[in-house]
C-alpha cells in the first residue's frame, strides 16, 4: 500500500510543479509559498478532523513535537527556495534539481538513522545525480 501511496505522491507533486509554474506569474515567490501553505494547512485539518485524529494531539511527545517543528521549518525553507526557483528557472530543470533531494535523503538516513547504503542504493544515487545532470545541462 505504501507504493501506492508513493506514486500517487509522485504524480500530485508533479502538478504541483505545473499548477505552481502557471500560478506563481507576475506574483511573488514568497507570498505564493504562503498562499499555498494555507491551502495545504486547511486541507491538513480538515483530513484530521474527518479521521477523527484531533484527540491524538494530547499524545504527541516533546521529542515528537520539537522533530515535527523542525521539519516544518525544513518544508517551509524548501518550499520558498522551491517556489524563487520555479520563478526564476524552467520547470524541466528546476524539478529534476529538487528531485535530488532523494540523493540528500539516501545519505542522511544513513547518517543519522543508520539506514543501510547499499551498492543499489548508491548507483541509484549516481544514476539519478548524471540523470538531474543531463537534464540541466
Amino acid at each position: 500500500m505504501w507504493f501506492i501511496f508513493a506514486l500517487l505522491s509522485a504524480v500530485f507533486a508533479a502538478l504541483t510543479s505545473i499548477l505552481a509554474k502557471v500560478g506563481i506569474d507576475g506574483v511573488d515567490s514568497n507570498l505564493a509559498t504562503a498562499v499555498r501553505t494555507v491551502v495545504v494547512m486547511v486541507m491538513a485539518w480538515m483530513m484530521v478532523f474527518l479521521t477523527q485524529a484531533q484527540g491524538g494531539i494530547s499524545g504527541i511527545s516533546r521529542k515528537s513535537w520539537f522533530f515535527l517543528v523542525l521539519s516544518g521549518l525544513a518544508t517551509g525553507a524548501s518550499w520558498l527556495c522551491y517556489y524563487r526557483a520555479l520563478q526564476l528557472g524552467e520547470a524541466s530543470k528546476v524539478v529534476p534539481v529538487d528531485k535530488l533531494s532523494v540523493v540528500f535523503t539516501l545519505i542522511l538516513a544513513f547518517v543519522f538513522l543508520h539506514e543501510q547504503f547499499t551498492m543499489k542504493s548508491l548507483i541509484g544515487s549516481v544514476l539519478i545525480g548524471a540523470g538531474t545532470l543531463v537534464m540541466v545541462l
